[in-house]
């Protein structure tokens, strides 16, 4: 986002808007994070509301505010009154239209409000709007938003609140600050969070520390289906719907499953498939280490993207059929996949 387009914000922001936020389907810690970051930061001067295209996971709904979220699934008059309303629409966490889902995406994409798109994701749709804040290079859209108040010159407004919400979206998509994208800039931005009444051990525990009885049932079935292929230095793991119901699944409860395939001693691919029959799909989230792109895999074969390290796709046939498509296309990546940790 280039300077000029900063300062037509700040002039626009600096009288009362009708505002809505909306974060993708299925949103994440850094979606929801991130929305209700920046609806603390702009809910004392405007009217602002967060639609999000479906339900979120259980363990963030303690989040400061979460209770405001419209669903746009199950509240939808009261979702479509206020973004047919809004003069201000911020897409966060996503970088085209039909990541919002099929019902939403037709209802936005004739709303006449102007658009402001803050994203880490690759290939953002630069037709919605020239408000674009993109940079693959980010960990997180929070910290994005932590930068966004930077060039608004606002950050002495982040307060425990604000602090908070974007520790957590920051948290959950470094994978507790492990990942290769978190960088020294992130932890200075934690640090300063901490410093601004964000709890760093609460929040973790009311994340991660928050488990079902039917999750870790769940998560032990996930590992009794996980499948090694040494020769392609892959696994994958495997959940019906039947093993889902058998479980008791709520949302979020597969969440970081595959990371248990990746962290497996030479592998370097990893995926999860999980059968959705209310949809007709298979939901699929792939992993990698090192320079194989999860995210072209997935862009190329299974209508999806994401990051080059994390990606995730779908399929509308069974899931022996998409187990049996995946296994097809190793071979062809096999080169790539057993050199993708080299440093030359």
């Amino acid at each position: 986002m280039i300077k000029e387009q900063i300062i037509e914000l700040k002039k626009i922001l600096s009288t009362p808007q009708k505002i809505v936020i909306i974060p993708h389907r299925n949103p994440d810690g850094d979606a929801i994070g991130s929305s209700l970051a920046l609806y603390h930061f702009l809910k004392d001067n405007h009217y602002v509301s967060i639609v999000a295209p479906n339900d979120y996971p259980e363990f963030l709904k303690w989040l400061p505010s979460s209770e405001d979220v419209k669903l746009f699934d199950k509240q939808n008059k009261q979702s479509k009154r206020v973004l047919e309303n809004a003069s201000i629409i911020f897409l966060l966490d996503f970088n085209a239209l039909h990541r919002i889902g099929d019902d939403m995406h037709k209802t936005v994409e004739q709303l006449n409000a102007t658009f402001v798109m803050i994203d880490h994701h690759q290939e953002p749709d630069t037709s919605i709007t020239p408000y674009i804040y993109s940079d693959t290079t980010i960990c997180s859209t929070c910290q994005m938003v932590y930068h966004f108040l930077e060039k608004l010159e606002e950050t002495k407004a982040i307060d425990a609140a604000i602090a908070t919400c974007l520790y957590t979206g920051i948290m959950t998509d470094t994978g507790s600050f492990r990942f290769p994208s978190t960088t020294s800039t992130t932890h200075r931005i934690i640090a300063d969070l901490i410093d601004k009444g964000a709890n760093n051990a609460e929040i973790h525990n009311n994340v991660y520390d928050v488990n079902s009885y039917g999750r870790l049932q769940l998560l032990g079935k996930a590992l009794s289906n996980l499948v090694v292929l040494d020769e392609y230095r892959t696994a994958y793991i495997t959940l019906s719907q039947e093993e889902l119901d058998a479980h008791n699944f709520q949302k979020g409860d597969t969440e970081g499953v595959v990371n248990y395939a990746l962290s497996l001693k030479n592998v370097i691919f990893a995926a999860i498939f999980i059968e959705d029959v209310e949809q007709k799909i298979i939901k699929i989230s792939f992993r990698s280490k090192g320079k194989f792109s999860v995210n072209q895999f997935a862009r190329n074969h299974f209508n999806g993207g994401g990051h080059d390290n994390a990606a995730g796709g779908r399929t509308e046939i069974s899931m022996s059929e998409t187990v049996t498509y995946f296994l097809s296309l190793l071979p062809n990546s096999k080169k790539e996949l057993l050199k993708s940790d080299e440093t030359k």
